[in-house]
């Protein structure tokens, strides 16, 4: 069986359309499953609209968050709840084409484990959003040495990959990384991002910003040795200052150099401060992990015969 988890917010216009579109093309292809709707703490009618299509769609199972937690989350709470051979994670606004999950599915019956969707385009997209996606892309490949410029959360999961993913103890996670590091049999399959057909995107330029931060710190340490990089480079500049004041001196054309030292200083202590910041950024997040506190509350599930 295919598990296909639906990570959804506020998306209540496109739950009946999800759950019949998926539904739909599975079945014509033969592939026995389910589909795993989960409401990250929706503030709209989306966990009424699961429950509806539950009674419409065996299919069907609806996994209710006791408020938002990000769509992280919402995929491993999606990975948690899945009884599939495999799964597949897409986005419920269906800009992930759904028809490319049977070419994933019959790459796993292949033997492959991971089936990664590659994007060839980004779909339209502001001049602005479009950029920082790209820098956010660029910056988290080289902090993580993992190549994901043409990555996205869409892709197929073998049950042993994503029995591994559920046993990763961290609360502050990155799918899309952590799908990378363990490794396995790979495929790709490229697809074209698809138009909403209702509803607007939950991203913004600022939650990407903040995905990018949060993401970054949580896989990569590469913030901290940063911190040595910029104390090289104050060492060097300091080092250079010092000599070229030494020389002054004893050729006794030594300047004042109030302004210079007021430069230096200024410079100096917002170096020292950023590095702080950085350190105590990283801290945070180990007391994140200390505390021990899930990755999410689940207040209500339909569709599960225990429940």
């Amino acid at each position: 069986m295919l598990s296909v988890i639906l990570p959804s917010y506020n998306e209540e216009q496109m739950i009946a359309l999800a759950a019949g579109t998926v539904t739909g093309i599975l079945d014509a292809a033969g592939i026995d499953h389910e589909l795993i709707f989960v409401d990250d703490g929706s503030r709209d009618k989306t966990w009424q609209e699961i429950r509806n299509a539950r009674e419409s769609n065996p299919h069907v199972v609806g996994v209710h968050f006791s408020r938002n937690f990000g769509k992280e989350a919402a995929m491993f709470a999606g990975l948690e709840q899945a009884r599939g051979d495999c799964c597949v994670v897409i986005d419920c606004d269906l800009q992930h084409p759904p028809e490319k999950i049977v070419e994933m599915y019959r790459l796993w019956e292949e033997g492959y484990e991971v089936v990664e969707g590659i994007k060839e385009d980004r779909g339209e997209e502001s001049g602005l959003h479009k950029f920082a996606s790209l820098s956010f892309y660029r910056l988290i490949s080289k902090a993580t040495g993992l190549d994901m410029s043409a990555s996205s959360d869409f892709k197929l999961l073998d049950r042993k990959v994503v029995d591994t993913l559920n046993k990763m103890p961290e609360r502050n996670v990155f799918f899309r990384a952590l799908s990378f590091w363990v490794g396995f049999k790979r495929a790709e399959v490229s697809y074209r991002v698809q138009e909403r057909t209702a509803g607007e995107s939950k991203w913004s330029t600022r939650s990407l910003v903040k995905y990018a931060i949060n993401n970054i710190g949580s896989f990569s340490s590469a913030p901290l040795h940063l911190i040595t990089v910029l104390g090289v480079i104050m060492l060097v500049i300091a080092v250079v200052f010092s000599v070229v004041a030494l020389v002054q001196k004893i050729a006794g054309t030594a300047l004042g150099g109030f302004t210079t030292v007021i430069l230096l200083l200024l410079f100096s202590s917002s170096l020292i401060m950023i590095s702080l910041g950085i350190i105590g950024y990283y801290v945070a997040r180990i007391y994140e992990e200390l505390k021990g506190r899930p990755r999410y509350i689940v207040s209500e599930i339909c569709g599960r015969e225990e429940t």
